[in-house]
């Protein structure tokens, strides 16, 4: 990433991917599937997706083998978290599983730094703990979906370590090459888990093949959601660092809720404290790249 301040276009792009990825919790409670099982089915046919676009463009498939084993290991990685993320949203709500997942900021404020060997930011910690006293008023106020918020901290945790190993894979490689790759990690991945949830019965109310009407919806998720979101997201890494992506995603509640709502309606309405918590964590959003400026300004 350079020293210079990203134009607004970026800007614009990075809010509209987190309106996407806002998109993904609904999509995992319009389909049937098991959570495995719809992320199988994602990453395969991101992974198509994928092939198909590197293809189209004349672009290397080549990377070192060693990058190989990077990326598809950083693929597990996302593979994990995609299934905690729709397995939260499938226990709880929509709205918890994204109130949970604003959490990436303050795990990424220490795992940025541990790999990449620097100082600890105080006011990313800061400000990632008043997202923290956030998520407390949410987990305070609907605490009969701990189990889900307890699954988004998790796929939260996860989110955070993928950004910032891509945040360094960028660097070197091709935006879509790097995602080929990693949804090919995913794939395998998942089918893990898709073999471990048939074989020990676990989620077994949920099916592990989709209906005819779930395909419309898995198309858009593997499509949109994942080969042009996470393409981009990637390619936007090269103007951002990890820390403010992840920032900026804390965004994904606000409208992930809000689509929710029009979409599910009274089933999505939480109580006084989770809206308070939210807002909370959007002060946090808000208030880092102001800061940063005047810090910048101040040296």
């Amino acid at each position: 990433m350079n020293d210079e301040s990203p134009p607004l276009r970026s800007y614009l792009q990075l809010h509209f991917l987190v309106l996407i990825w806002g998109f993904t919790a609904i999509l995992g409670l319009l389909v049937t599937i098991a959570p495995a099982a719809l992320v199988l089915y994602r990453t395969v046919l991101a992974a198509l997706g994928l092939a198909a676009v590197i293809s189209l463009q004349n672009k290397n498939f080549r990377v070192s083998r060693r990058q190989l084993f990077r990326m598809m290991a950083v693929g597990t990685l996302l593979s994990t978290h995609w299934i905690l993320f729709f397995a939260s949203a499938r226990v709880s709500t929509a709205s918890v599983c994204l109130a949970g997942m604003s959490t990436t900021s303050l795990w990424t404020s220490f795992v940025e730094p541990l790999v990449g060997k620097k100082r600890v930011n105080p006011l990313e910690v800061l400000l990632g703990l008043v997202a923290l006293a956030g998520l407390y008023l949410v987990f305070h106020f609907e605490f009969d979906h701990a189990l889900g918020l307890l699954l988004a901290l998790g796929s939260a945790f996860l989110a955070a370590c993928f950004t910032v190993a891509n945040s360094h894979f960028v660097k070197q490689n091709d935006a879509f090459v790097i995602t080929f790759y990693e949804m090919i990690g995913a794939s395998v991945c998942s089918l893990l888990f898709v073999f471990l949830f048939e074989k020990y019965q676990l989620n077994n109310a949920l099916p592990l093949w989709p209906v005819p009407a779930d395909w419309p919806w898995i198309l858009i998720l593997a499509l949109v959601c994942t080969v042009y979101a996470y393409s981009m997201g990637t390619h936007l890494m090269k103007q951002f660092s990890a820390y403010m992506l992840s920032l900026t995603v804390n965004l994904e509640p606000v409208y992930g809720i809000a689509l929710a709502f029009l979409i599910f309606g009274e089933k999505e309405r939480m109580t006084a404290g989770f809206y308070l918590g939210t807002l909370v964590i959007l002060a946090a959003v808000l208030a880092y790249p102001i800061l940063l400026r005047r810090k910048r300004a101040s040296v």
